[in-house]
């Protein structure tokens, strides 16, 4: 899912860019394999052979962002509907086929896409593209399995977003933030829409969204890509293709002063976020240089934040006391074309919200007037490099790579460049990215009034994963 700050915000797939993608950089990895079937579905393979195991994944570009109003949340609900059984594997026996045959497997949805996965020993791949397939074409969807589920969805909007203080602030800031952009609508959905959904709608977004030609899968382990392919075209090739809808663009219009919205909830803590509109990386195929926009905010969120010797932390965590937790977000790439550079913190005890924001403005002035350092610059490009010795060791996390690039319309290129690319980021760039569009009369701004805890209340409970 992508911010790279963390407290007690939804999940995101990902940090930052520089870190999401720089997995192939340092060193040369075994060459991405492509085939598009007939039929529209794309079969992206990577090899790696270093363990007889392998990923496979299923992407349909479908997310949050199709939805129309008074529908809201149903990419999510059918993302739960899709376990719910063929006429070939009736509900629940996919998990368990999978579970037999000693894999895992699971699913999100974000956004921008929507994903089902499988991690497997490498001669049980054939059960992983066998189950997709008759799920992509032929899910049955009842109005009483839909009545069970739609309800564990509610369950999971009250355990994620009612009854965490912080996620219904990160809502608000969505809401307030996008007034025209459908990034402005929770992937989970509105209570009230969730509460008068039926099992027609799941239906209907089945029915429109899920085609191969909508659809990439993704293969990343101790493989061969021709005999992937083969295996793909003999479980997906027969599938239709479909007339998919016409996607119109959805620009979010100018913001022309500062927005400000409280949220008042029982919780200990107090809690802010800010932010401002920012561009996110054009999913073109073509690099452009004026495309540096994009690296240098990424440049300047690990400045800001990302670990203790950032500015934010050292400063006003550290040194001046002033904040308990501080930290920064943005999303460089993404299908909506349009992004956030947000800021996240809590304020010490006896620190008021104004005095906190007071010293975040103070910190982003200093980088508008002076820029950064060289060894600012230096740590952050470092942490690119460094993340590639880890993120180069999952074979899940290399899928997840391909799969959200692909979807997202973004060249795989970036693989190889987008390190490089952070790299010659410089602290001019920086300056002028902190002077273009952390600007006041842009900024968003939502707080958490805390009331009073109940301490007669008992917090949901975890809802049923897959």
């Amino acid at each position: 899912m992508k911010k790279s700050y963390s407290f007690a915000r939804l999940p995101r797939l990902g940090l930052c860019l520089a870190l999401l993608m720089s997995a192939h950089a340092a060193q040369a990895q075994a060459e991405i394999a492509q085939k598009t079937l007939k039929n529209g579905l794309k079969v992206i393979v990577q090899e790696d052979h270093r363990a007889p195991v392998v990923v496979s994944q299923v992407w349909y570009r479908a997310g949050s962002l199709d939805e129309v109003n008074g529908k809201t949340g149903v990419a999510h609900v059918l993302e739960h509907m899709m376990f719910k059984g063929t006429q070939k594997v009736p509900a629940g026996q996919f998990s368990r086929q999978i579970a037999a045959a000693g894999g895992k497997e699971n699913a999100f949805t974000s956004k921008d896409y929507t994903c089902y996965f499988q991690q497997l020993e490498k001669s049980r791949l054939p059960l992983a593209f066998t189950l997709e397939a008759d799920r992509m074409a032929h899910l049955q969807i009842t109005d009483a399995e839909f009545a069970k589920e739609i309800e564990v969805v509610k369950e999971e909007r009250r355990w994620r977003t009612e009854d965490k203080p912080q996620s219904r602030v990160n809502e608000q800031f969505e809401s307030s933030v996008y007034r025209a952009h459908p990034y402005g609508r929770p992937v989970v959905g509105f209570m009230n829409d969730l509460e008068n959904m039926t099992a027609d709608d799941a239906r209907e977004w089945y029915r429109t969204w899920y085609a191969p030609n909508n659809a990439t899968v993704v293969v990343v382990g101790d493989v061969k890509a021709q005999e992937v392919f083969a295996l793909a075209e003999k479980n997906f090739g027969k599938l239709a293709a479909k007339p998919l809808p016409v996607r119109k663009p959805q620009v979010e219009p100018a913001q022309i002063g500062e927005r400000r919205a409280i949220v008042k909830a029982p919780a200990k803590l107090p809690f802010f976020v800010m932010g401002f509109h920012a561009p996110a990386l054009k999913n073109a195929a073509a690099y452009s240089e004026q495309d540096w926009e994009p690296y240098a905010l990424e440049v300047l969120s690990s400045i800001l934040s990302g670990n203790d010797a950032s500015r934010l932390n050292q400063k006003l965590v550290r040194e001046q006391a002033i904040a308990l937790e501080i930290d920064t977000g943005y999303d460089s790439t993404n299908r909506g074309q349009t992004s956030t550079f947000e800021v996240a913190a809590s304020p010490s005890e006896g620190v008021s919200q104004e005095a906190l924001i007071k010293a975040i403005w103070a910190q982003i002035e200093e980088v508008k007037n002076n820029g950064v350092t060289p060894a600012e610059l230096h740590r952050v490009k470092a942490a690119v490099i460094a993340a590639d010795v880890y993120k180069r060791d999952s074979m899940f996390y290399q899928a997840m790579q391909i799969g959200q690039l692909e979807t997202m319309h973004y060249p795989l290129s970036l693989l190889q460049t987008n390190a490089s690319r952070v790299q010659a980021v410089t602290s001019e760039q920086v300056q002028a990215v902190a002077k273009k569009y952390l600007v006041a009369d842009q900024m968003t701004l939502v707080s958490l009034d805390p009331q009073p805890m109940d301490p007669n209340q008992k917090s949901a409970g975890r809802p049923h994963q897959h």
